[in-house]
């Protein structure tokens, strides 16, 4: 269990593309239950926190969502990528270490070793959540297609052989996510009152 304080009765790992909201849902799920009982983890974070520490960089501003990361991205997946082939879930451990809420959400998990590093440690525990949206829709959100970004595993690996527990469609014209969540919700409050 390494630094972990508790093992979770829940664990939701969220995916999908850049810009199709998987931040938006899953803070949103985390307002519902609260952040007592539901944590909200970032692979992203420690990767970005590692490697603005290895190169001299600005960590705040890599964290946030402005060009300062996008001039970064590219560099920082191949250095994340030569982190994973020597421990696949390297990232996983710092993220989760110190959660002690009943319930994880994972909101960025972009490759299929996250998944099962997850579904390997916690296989009772861990669902798999994808996020999507319409190319149409992520551009509206401030997405264009990058090359080195956009077409390598970070961000293809979960597009396909992955049967996913839920799939939310993140559109205008989509259920609305209240809907879409309700059985997800239902699921985390029924394992935070199993404490």
């Amino acid at each position: 269990m390494g630094d972990r304080v508790s093992e979770p009765r829940l664990v939701l790992v969220f995916s999908g593309k850049r810009k199709s909201g998987k931040d938006y849902v899953t803070d949103l799920i985390q307002d519902r239950l609260g952040p007592d009982v539901c944590c909200v983890l970032r692979l992203s974070g420690p990767l970005k926190q590692q490697y603005a520490q290895d190169c001299g960089l600005d960590l705040d501003q890599l964290l946030g969502p402005g060009p300062y990361k996008e001039r970064y991205r590219a560099d920082m997946i191949r250095w994340g990528e030569t982190q994973r082939c020597q421990d696949p879930g390297f990232f996983c451990r710092l993220a989760t270490r110190g959660a002690r809420q009943p319930v994880w959400v994972v909101s960025d998990a972009r490759r299929l070793s996250d998944l099962q590093w997850f579904w390997s440690e916690f296989p009772r525990q861990t669902r798999s959540i994808r996020v999507q949206s319409s190319e149409e829709t992520r551009k509206q959100r401030g997405w264009s297609f990058t090359s080195g970004v956009d077409d390598v595993e970070s961000e293809c690996g979960l597009d396909s052989g992955v049967k996913f527990d839920w799939i939310i469609t993140n559109e205008a014209d989509a259920p609305s996510l209240e809907e879409q969540l309700q059985p997800i919700l239902r699921l985390a409050e029924e394992a935070a009152a199993d404490r």
